[in-house]
């Protein structure tokens, strides 16, 4: 096989894994604060991907610009369901947490087939069929951009628990609950507004998959399971771990459709993930507990 074809397809696996890693990225964020899992996820991501479909077919706004409004209205629909709906939960045993977020999935998927129907719905922008020449190498723009752009989302939510008090306050409840209550953190309001930043991770990545993939209300369950496995391989709560799981993913996922057929992509992703565990089960940068 040309050493040319395996480079470009691994370059496209790294730059979709990008993408990946910051969907996993909000998944992660809320178990590492909250130690909550939001099997919502996927689903919550989908309707970003709507979302940016509505903008681009109605007002032509390009699914980069989208993301920050997008954003905005997940950052308000996380804190909500964090302060109202989920909060509640929180002392309460596993299964109910499960059971709640499951429900609220199965919602967001049926209201989605009903506003938008079954078909599959697409962003159509100039530069997305045009692509960088770098040697030997073809990049499209498409993903090149949204690679970058996802770069510039986990790096600003990187600074902002690193320098930012309000961060540090979050890091704090997760580190020590007790004794962030002791201290006069109020607990609950940190977990919505991490609840929030999760969720506006999610939508902007959901923003900039429309521009990859095509979009469907079922969608959902599959990056739901796709973001457990990249947060499973990098380490549960590690948000570095997030992105070099997403890495890693992509490039399974291209590797798998080169070599085999696109239809094994999944197939290696949970053999990576079977791997991981077996050898290092805290993730490749996770903490033992």
């Amino acid at each position: 096989m040309p050493i040319d074809l395996i480079a470009n397809v691994v370059v496209s696996g790294v730059l979709t894994g990008m993408v990946y890693g910051l969907m996993a990225l909000g998944l992660s964020v809320i178990f590492g604060v909250v130690r909550v899992v939001n099997f919502a996820h996927g689903e919550m991501m989908t309707i970003a991907m709507y979302a940016a479909v509505v903008l681009f077919a109605q007002w032509q706004v390009d699914p980069f610009l989208a993301a920050l409004p997008v954003a905005l209205l997940f950052f308000g629909l996380g804190y909500a369901m964090q302060a109202g709906l989920i909060n509640p939960f929180i002392g309460r045993p596993e299964h109910s947490q499960f059971m709640l977020l499951v429900a609220v999935a199965m919602i967001m998927i049926n209201v989605l087939l009903m506003v938008f129907g079954p078909s599959a719905r697409n962003v159509m922008v100039d530069y997305q069929l045009d692509s960088f020449e770098l040697g030997a190498l073809l990049l499209d723009k498409a993903r090149v951009y949204a690679a970058l752009a996802s770069l510039a989302a986990a790096a600003a939510l990187f600074a902002f628990f690193r320098y930012t008090l309000t961060g540090k306050a979050i890091r704090a409840c997760a580190d020590n609950h007790l004794g962030a209550r002791v201290v006069g953190l109020h607990v609950e309001r940190y977990y919505a507004l991490t609840f929030g930043l999760g969720s506006a991770c999610v939508a902007v990545a959901g923003c900039l998959m429309v521009l990859l993939v095509d979009v469907t209300p079922v969608l959902g369950p599959a990056y739901t399971l796709l973001a457990f496995v990249i947060v499973i391989v990098g380490g549960l709560g590690s948000m570095g771990g997030a992105l070099l799981g997403g890495v890693l993913i992509g490039l399974s996922e291209a590797l798998a459709g080169l070599f085999i057929a696109p239809s094994a992509k999944s197939m290696f992703s949970f053999a990576l993930l079977i791997a991981v565990l077996l050898l290092r089960p805290q993730g490749l940068l996770g903490r033992r507990a």
